[in-house]
């Protein structure tokens, strides 16, 4: 699946948009509802009847729509700051595999169910066609499996006869048109066909073995097939790297630093740039718990790639230790290329088992990164702003009350 890009906030203005697009979301409001924020008051005025609005001037009735805005002002800027503080005690690196259950398990078969399409247009509702494959990125000498097979809104199998299947990689414009490798779908039991004679047909295509081989790009494997005596086809995509940049040379490592766990993976790096790095954390019991992500430059030569599970992390989930790092895959990051990455051997299962260790090795601080830190700076200055203009309006009145629970290490804000 396509890799999601995590990155923090480069601006203010930026910082301000997210601030006011989470707050709607968590009100259940569109984004672009309008939200005014009151101005302070000039110093040196004096309100009338004890309560003015601190942007032109007027009264301010008790219960009114202006002071209604401006609580909401203050309500939204509460929930700002709360969403990002809780969104950020973690680094970006180390989150909780709830939050990226479709990162969970990267090298299952990718499974698909929709009606057939018919050839010359339309689709038939009473046939169903089940396709797999076996993965999307693919590094240079690897293989994806495909399958496919038909089957009527029971789930009764139809009998299906594939007629064509061809991969070509996809070329644009003028680009010279690349080979077309003929592929070849059994339902013999053999290969990646698990069982004989069960209506499910399956191919295997090896772009390393094939004209394809220096291919860098989409490969396309287009299969026509017949069933009922309508003709239909689908169409299986991956993207293939031919050059390795980095290899993995099997060695692995883990420690205990700075109230975080450590695994240190060492790589041979053939073609210096940002590499993306991911590996699973699953508990004692199995049970997935962390995605790690290891995001930076990285020069030619030997490096240890760290994958990092957070302190306050493993100590707010409390997982059953020893943990296990399994299925870990990589890429260089192509900016301004299509594709836009080189794989790198991905290591299936698993790579690393921890040591036993206690709560109390791991730190319960929240992520103290320069960006966290400066943000939740600005947005603390947002709510001190709006509770102000609050107060200035009714100094009588409390306060709305807060339904905001911030992360534990941090004081509630108002």
């Amino acid at each position: 699946m396509p890799f999601k890009r995590k990155r923090w906030l480069q601006a203010g203005l930026v910082a301000a948009a997210l601030a006011l697009l989470l707050a709607a979301w968590h009100r259940g409001q569109p984004p672009d509802a309008p939200v005014a924020v009151a101005a302070p008051a000039a110093a040196g005025t004096r309100p009338l009847f004890g309560n003015i609005d601190a942007a032109n001037g007027a009264p301010v009735p008790p219960g009114g729509p202006a002071r209604r805005q401006l609580v909401e002002t203050y309500q939204l800027a509460e929930r700002t700051l709360c969403t990002y503080e809780q969104a950020s005690q973690y680094p970006p690196g180390s989150r909780p595999m709830a939050q990226n259950a479709d990162q969970a398990y990267p090298n299952a078969p990718v499974r698909e169910t929709s009606p057939m399409r018919v050839d010359g247009g339309g689709a038939e509702p009473q046939v169903l066609l089940q396709t797999a494959q076996s993965r999307v990125h693919m590094a240079a000498g690897e293989s994806v499996a495909f399958s496919i097979r038909a089957v009527d809104p029971n789930g009764a199998t139809l009998a299906l006869v594939i007629t064509r299947s061809v991969a070509a990689g996809i070329s644009y414009g003028a680009t010279r048109a690349n080979a077309q490798v003929a592929l070849a779908f059994t339902d013999d039991g053999a290969g990646a066909d698990p069982v004989a004679g069960d209506g499910a047909f399956a191919g295997v295509l090896a772009p390393a073995q094939t004209g394809l081989a220096g291919f860098d790009g989409t490969i396309r494997t287009l299969v026509n097939y017949t069933v009922a005596g309508k003709a239909g086809s689908v169409a299986f995509d991956v993207i293939y790297s031919p050059v390795v940049p980095a290899v993995w040379t099997g060695a692995v490592r883990e420690a205990q630093e700075n109230g975080s766990l450590n695994f240190y993976l060492k790589a041979d790096v053939r073609v210096a740039g940002r590499y993306i790095v991911s590996g699973r954390v699953d508990d004692a019991q199995g049970r997935p718990f962390a995605l790690l992500t290891f995001n930076d430059m990285l020069p030619a030569g030997p490096n240890d790639i760290r994958l990092s599970a957070f302190g306050k992390l493993l100590r707010d989930g409390a997982p059953a230790l020893p943990l296990t790092l399994r299925d870990v895959d990589g890429y260089l990051l192509r900016e301004n290329a299509d594709p836009d990455r080189a794989m790198m051997p991905r290591l299936e299962g698993p790579v690393a088992t921890s040591g036993g260790y206690p709560a109390s090795a791991f730190s319960d601080a929240p992520y103290d990164g320069e960006e966290r830190t400066r943000y939740l700076a600005e947005f603390g200055k947002d709510l001190a702003q709006a509770r102000d203009a609050l107060l200035r309006a009714d100094p009588a009145a409390p306060l709305p009350a807060s339904a905001c629970t911030p992360a534990s290490g941090a004081e509630k804000p108002g």
